[in-house]
């Protein structure tokens, strides 16, 4: 898809469909439908007829006009203007995108509606990803489809304002907003692809092959490798499948960045997928679980996003990646891992084990002496209990990092909410044998986990994101596919942005 920026006006533009924004506001939509009309005559009919109700919030109708540029005029309703997010413009954006696949065309036009008190550029970027966002779907081996039927036709995309400058001012936006919605769908791809095609290898290949595309360095540590680093907990969780693990390390330093800067880092778990291993998970739903590395995938595509972007900013992402599978040689319960770093961990469930090979990256990263370390991981269907597939769960030592998280997700709206890790909730993951055991029991399953980890974060600022409900659903919304979200990458290029 090619996202663009032009100057036009309203009865100027060359699409096949032009969406044009109005609200509900009486006064506002009088003018709005005086404007449009007379670009469009065919429009005077529908905005009579429907009054108000024209811009009401999600409303979108296509009228049919005999303009020679174009066709077929979307009016999409926002709502009052006082009440206008960026949320509702991305939603706006992504429905208008299906109704004009819908049409089978290929070019589309969104004339930039305005609001004062939000920066044109900020609703161009919304924009932007509503459309982008919305023409995903994992269809790569679907091999009997029609050759017409294809989800994404829409080959252009034109953003305008009737404003040379505004066009001007929002260029730049648009063209951030593109490389990070790439960088989403690069993060859906890797979690939606089967174990037989994304497995610990081949997602290192994939990931050096991203690296060089985009502009960040990639080194893979083997096997032999992880040895040498003493990752016991890696190393424990690979026991059970015949397929290596690896653990990957992007590096990426953007121009601008200051010389010496710290990094941040980025952890991301990547079981490619996850049986529970002797701990064995129902069959039932088993197949979700090649999403088990979206926390991965958000890494990764996050890297791809940001070093696109150029953002001044020096930043490390680390994935261990393993698979977790039952066999004759996997972990059992009971079993002591050693951890690197030194500290041990007592298996009391093999299905619990993304802790496991964070607790060896957690460690890792402290030795980069970093300025903040931030892990995604699809942890404990505890906090999809806890909190659904809306928002992710969030813990950590650091304020300051939860808090410009949090920022970012309100502004994004991939919402985070904190939950707290009181040393009282430590009792749970005491062993009698170990350091520590790998899971609390039932109460408190999320937060128990979380525990686990600060343990191997040393003094580091440290925030711990789990995704297990954000990072992978059941069924489609506006602008986010069933299957992989791509979930963290928009919140962590915005939280990144503004650093």
């Amino acid at each position: 898809m090619n996202v663009t920026v032009a100057t036009n006006k309203i009865g100027a533009v060359k699409a096949d469909v032009n969406v044009i924004f109005v609200f509900s506001d009486k006064k506002i939509l009088q003018g709005q439908s005086k404007l449009i009309s007379e670009a469009y005559a065919e429009t005077a009919n529908y905005f009579a007829s429907q009054g108000e109700k024209a811009g009401k919030k999600f409303t979108q109708t296509i009228v049919y006009t005999s303009s020679k540029s174009c066709k077929r005029v979307l009016i999409a309703g926002l709502g009052e203007k006082d009440s206008l997010t960026l949320e509702t413009i991305r939603r706006s954006a992504a429905k208008a995108v299906k109704s004009a696949i819908a049409e089978r065309v290929e070019s589309i036009a969104f004339h930039l509606p305005t609001k004062e008190g939000v920066t044109n550029g900020d609703i161009a970027f919304a924009i932007t990803e509503g459309a982008m966002l919305n023409s995903y779907k994992f269809d790569k081996y679907i091999t009997t489809r029609d050759k017409e039927d294809t989800i994404e036709r829409i080959k252009t995309v034109t953003i305008y304002s009737d404003s040379a400058e505004i066009s001007k001012e929002v260029t730049p936006e648009v063209e951030q907003a593109v490389v990070v919605c790439e960088g989403v769908l690069v993060a859906r791809n890797l979690a939606n692809a089967p174990d037989n095609e994304i497995y610990p290898e081949s997602l290192a290949s994939t990931t050096v092959e991203l690296g060089k595309s985009s502009g960040f360095t990639v080194k893979v540590l083997d096997k032999k490798a992880i040895e040498k680093e003493k990752m016991g907990g890696l190393l424990g969780v690979n026991k059970g499948s015949v397929k290596p693990p690896v653990f990957i390390i992007m590096e990426y330093k953007g121009k601008g960045a200051k010389k010496g800067e710290q990094p941040i880092v980025l952890v991301g778990k990547g079981i490619t997928f996850d049986t529970g291993g002797i701990s064995l998970k129902p069959g039932e739903g088993m197949a979700a679980m090649k999403m088990d590395m979206h926390g991965a995938a958000s890494v990764i595509g996050t890297m791809v996003a940001i070093s696109k972007a150029n953002l001044p900013i020096h930043v490390i992402g680390l994935v261990p990646s393993t698979e977790n599978m039952p066999s004759g040689t996997a972990i059992v319960p009971g079993d002591i891992l050693i951890h690197r770093g030194g500290k041990t961990s007592e298996i009391d469930n093999t299905d619990a084990e993304g802790r496991l090979i964070l607790a060896d990256a957690l460690d890792y990263a402290t030795d980069l002496k970093p300025r903040a370390i931030i892990d995604l991981a699809t942890l404990t269907g505890a906090c999809v209990i806890a909190l659904g597939t809306v928002t992710t769960g969030m813990m950590g030592t650091s304020d300051e990092v939860k808090s410009k998280l949090s920022e970012a997700g309100k502004f994004t709206n991939e919402y985070v909410w904190e939950l707290p890790l009181f040393e009282e909730y430590e009792e749970q993951i005491k062993s009698d044998v170990a350091d520590l055991k790998n899971t609390g029991g039932r109460g408190a399953g999320t937060i128990t986990a979380g525990l686990f980890l600060k343990h191997f974060t040393k003094d580091s600022p440290w925030v711990h994101l789990d995704i297990a409900g954000t990072g992978m659903t059941s069924k489609e919304s506006d602008y986010v596919p069933k299957g992989g979200t791509g979930v963290g990458v928009r919140l962590l290029y915005r939280a990144l942005r503004n650093w």
